[in-house]
């Protein structure tokens, strides 16, 4: 098995991820509705599980996570279902199952409860 995924790339791939679907989401209900609502937030959230759901099980990581060389496999090496890959994505949208992680490998809860983890790619 290769290494598991260093927070620098982990960090790098959650920013271009935020960042896409901050763009996606600016391109679909315009700037000025983006701007004034402050709901257009919840929308770049749906934008973001949705993108991070639908690559991880069929690429294996969300766009940020293959621009960092991050692979998101079963602990088992191999690729995620849909259901799995949806119930890890809604973990991390929580926010707190990914900031609760086990030492040495950092696999979080959204990890750990989903019998996944996160490697470093070639």
């Amino acid at each position: 098995m290769p290494d598991y995924a260093s927070w620098r790339r982990r960090i790098f791939a959650l920013i271009i991820d935020w960042a896409a679907a901050t763009l996606v989401t600016i391109g679909i209900i315009g700037p000025g509705s983006y701007a004034n609502d402050p709901n257009s937030r919840w929308v770049v959230l749906g934008v973001f599980a949705l993108e991070v759901t639908v690559l991880t099980a069929l690429a294996g990581g969300s766009f940020g996570q293959l621009l960092a060389k991050v692979r998101v496999l079963t602990t088992d090496g191999r690729p995620l279902p849909l259901l799995v890959a949806l119930a890890r994505t809604l973990l991390i949208c929580v926010v707190i199952p990914p900031l609760i992680f086990r030492s040495g490998t950092g696999r979080g809860l959204h990890d750990l409860w989903t019998n996944s983890a996160a490697y470093e790619r070639p």
